[in-house]
């Protein structure tokens, strides 16, 4: 899309404002839970003891809107144009646009998505393919959608208040509720999001006020957003029901957001030495018990305060043009779905349309004619911090097979990234932001720890080096700005938070 295609619409001086009078209000807040997260890394983790009364009092998040009621099947991709009408169409019950993880920041994406997202609300969004197929909104039921804004740690620098740039956050929530929310109040829904990359109660205290502000301002009643949270770092682990407590006029539920989980794990140990490596990120699932803790811990916090679980992304990803490689996938989400579903999960997610009966049959056999399994609670987990910290539970080892795919992937990631495209299918995997952050997170910290592969070879930089050079071969001169990126990210001494950051000044 033309960076101008539709911003007219977007970019009215009302919203700007809008956006303007969340900037000016929350700006600073903003820097002051980033300053907050990066004093509290590396600290020692436990359950807070100063707000025990929020985890022992008695209390339930505001009932569910109608049309948030069934979750069972979850889509997530970009806004882009073709992206929107399908996952619309797909039969699944939520679409998750996702301006986040799955897209990249360039300013044609940040202002097509508020437009294809806008044009979607009013049932006005097409797409003619450039070889004539038209794809159109059909007459039945349609996902209901909710928006993950970018996380508070990335900047807008297209949209600046006296020389500061605002927070992407506050834009990418700010343009889609002003233009979006009494729209979607009139037609039965609502203005839902997704909360991405929380470490604490105090950032879902501030997205909580913002959601007042928003709604007081435009005069939309109280109550109206609706956030589920993505629980994918690990000090949020520990404040699962804080967060909702914050949130509790306007949550929704919280989803297990594995693979940014992971990554936080990797990146909060990656200097305590060897006894906290993860062996090849193929070999970390869901049941590693230290993943099943998480996840079993967050179905029982959700369904005693009234909220959904979510579960999150299987990776794999159906082929069209290869029968052995789509029925691989199929049965591997087919077993991850169904052991969501049995864990007590309300809804999971997936990246395929293909994949939406798969995920439905799953949640369909245990749910019976149920919603949800918001009656289900689970009395049987009794989660401690140790049963979260444990990774050493985790099974598996460091080859160099996982050492050369961690720096082959996350190459191909980021030069996709680069060239606006934020969801990319690599052998048969969906990546995003997510994936690519363990890919690097775990070379950086394999060559700090000097982690022996099981052919007896030292993790080095060195190594590594000799192995981007040997991809490149294949890769080709293409991938050289993404390789310098991956380079820096994996193997600078100081380790830099996000992959993200250096990415985005890359991209004009």
């Amino acid at each position: 899309m033309d960076p101008a295609a539709g911003a007219e619409k977007i970019l009215t001086p009302e919203a700007l404002a809008f956006v303007r009078l969340l900037h000016e209000r929350f700006g600073e807040r903003r820097a002051e839970v980033l300053r907050a997260r990066g004093a509290r890394r590396g600290s020692a983790l436990d359950f807070r003891p100063e707000t025990r009364w929020i985890r022992e009092s008695e209390w339930r998040v505001a009932p569910a809107p109608p049309d948030l009621v069934d979750r069972r099947v979850e889509i997530t991709g970009p806004p882009e144009r073709k992206m929107t009408v399908n996952a619309l169409n797909s039969g699944a019950r939520v679409w998750l646009a996702d301006l986040e993880d799955a897209s990249t920041p360039h300013w044609s994406n940040v202002v097509g998505g508020q437009v294809n997202l806008r044009d979607a609300i009013r049932r006005e969004v097409d797409f003619t393919s450039s070889d004539g197929k038209r794809y159109a909104l059909h007459d039945g039921p349609l996902a209901t959608i909710v928006v993950r804004p970018r996380g508070w740690h990335l900047h807008e620098r297209q949209v600046q208040v006296r020389d500061e740039p605002v927070a992407g956050a506050l834009v990418d929530f700010g343009l889609h509720f002003f233009h979006n929310a009494a729209e979607l109040l009139a037609r039965g829904s609502g203005p839902y999001v997704y909360l991405p990359k929380l470490e604490s109660h105090l950032e879902a205290r501030l997205w909580n006020d913002v959601f007042v502000l928003a709604q007081d301002e435009l005069g939309v009643p109280h109550g109206s957003v609706r956030a589920t949270v993505l629980i994918e770092t690990l000090p949020a682990a520990f404040e699962m029901e804080e967060i909702l407590y914050e949130l509790r006029d306007h949550a929704s539920g919280l989803n297990a957001g594995r693979w940014d989980y992971l990554f936080s794990i990797i990146k909060w140990f990656r200097d305590r030495g060897p006894d906290y490596v993860l062996p090849d990120r193929g070999s970390v699932g869901m049941t590693a018990p230290f993943m099943k803790a998480y996840a079993e811990q967050l179905v029982k916090t959700c369904h005693r305060r009234g909220a959904f679980a979510i579960g999150g992304m299987s990776a794999f990803i159906p082929s069209r043009h290869d029968a052995e490689v789509n029925e691989r996938a199929f049965a591997q989400v087919r077993a991850d779905k169904e052991r969501e579903a049995s864990q007590g999960f309300d809804g999971s997610w997936v990246a395929h349309p293909d994949l939406v009966p798969v995920c439905l049959a799953a949640f369909d056999e245990v749910l019976g004619g149920r919603p949800n399994q918001l009656d289900r609670q689970r009395p049987d987990v009794a989660v401690v911090a140790e049963d979260l910290l444990d990774i050493s539970s985790a099974t598996g080892e460091v080859t160099l097979e996982g050492l050369r795919s961690n720096v082959e992937v996350a190459i191909r990631y980021v030069e996709s990234w680069l060239r606006g495209n934020g969801a990319a299918a690599i052998h048969h995997l969906m990546e995003d932001a997510a994936t690519a952050e363990i890919s690097r997170s775990q070379v950086w910290q394999w060559v700090r720890n000097g982690t022996v592969l099981t052919d007896g070879t030292v993790v080095t930089a060195e190594l590594v080096r000799r192995i981007m050079d040997e991809e490149m071969e294949t890769l080709g001169a293409d991938f050289q700005p993404a390789r310098e990126i991956f380079e820096k990210v994996a193997l600078d001494e100081e380790y830099v938070d996000f992959l993200t950051l250096p990415a985005y000044e890359a991209i004009s």
